[in-house]
């Protein structure tokens, strides 16, 4: 899709360094590969926009929509995204070292494989405490609902929602049921005293999906999923 907007000219590999594109509306716009390094991008709507593999490198997207927006490998180094709407955007392999992520939304964002979260960005997309045993809650088929615990020394983690994976869970109860059967592959079955053990346990923290037993931190949330 080519389009034209404030003199530029909107397409795959444009170059747009320093453009003043700010409250722009860019929705669904295809910038695939575009140069967009040190752009003014404040305020711009890039809801379900392509950016993949565009050079955002030191640009300014203050408060942007970024809704559903692909922005895979997209390089946003020193770039400000404080107070922009990440929810649901696809940031596998971004590289954000030095971007400025103060009060984004970045919920259920995908950061897998991403480079340069600060410490402060990751701690505090962590839903998990740190230390201590925590109890999980699983829905399986037929609405059936599990309760976990979660050891301190198991590995565990949670990417940008609140949906939480566990290399392994003791099943301390099981309502609906007297046995809960896993909805994501139909075979793996949950019993109060028994451990369930993952055997594709994935390290990345930031993907979401990968291996492991999942779970929520509340019991409310496990029923509405």
């Amino acid at each position: 899709m080519v389009m034209t907007v404030k003199g530029f000219t909107i397409e795959p590999h444009a170059n747009l360094k320093g453009a003043n594109l700010s409250g722009t509306n860019l929705k669904g716009a295809y910038l695939y590969g575009a140069n967009l390094k040190d752009a003014n991008l404040k305020g711009a709507n890039l809801k379900d926009a392509n950016l993949s593999g565009a050079n955002l490198y030191g640009a300014n997207l203050y408060g942007a929509n970024l809704y559903d927006a692909y922005l895979s490998g997209t390089d946003l180094y020193g770039a400000n995204l404080s107070g922009a709407n990440l929810k649901d955007a696809n940031l596998k392999d971004a590289n954000l070292s030095g971007t400025d992520l103060y009060g984004a939304n970045l919920s259920g964002a995908n950061l897998s494989g991403a480079k340069g979260i600060s410490e402060s960005d990751n701690a505090r997309l962590q839903v998990l405490p740190d230390e201590g045993d925590i109890v999980g809650w699983k829905k399986c088929i037929g609405g059936v609902i599990v309760k976990l615990l979660i050891k301190s020394d198991t590995p565990r983690s949670s990417a940008t929602s609140r949906k939480c994976r566990a290399k392994e869970a003791v099943v301390s109860d099981v309502i609906g049921s007297s046995i809960g059967v896993s909805m994501h592959d139909s075979k793996t079955t949950y019993k109060v005293g028994e451990t369930v053990v993952c055997d594709t346990w994935c390290e990345d923290r930031w993907n979401e999906c990968a291996g492991g037993i999942h779970f929520f931190i509340t019991r409310k949330e496990a029923e509405d999923y």
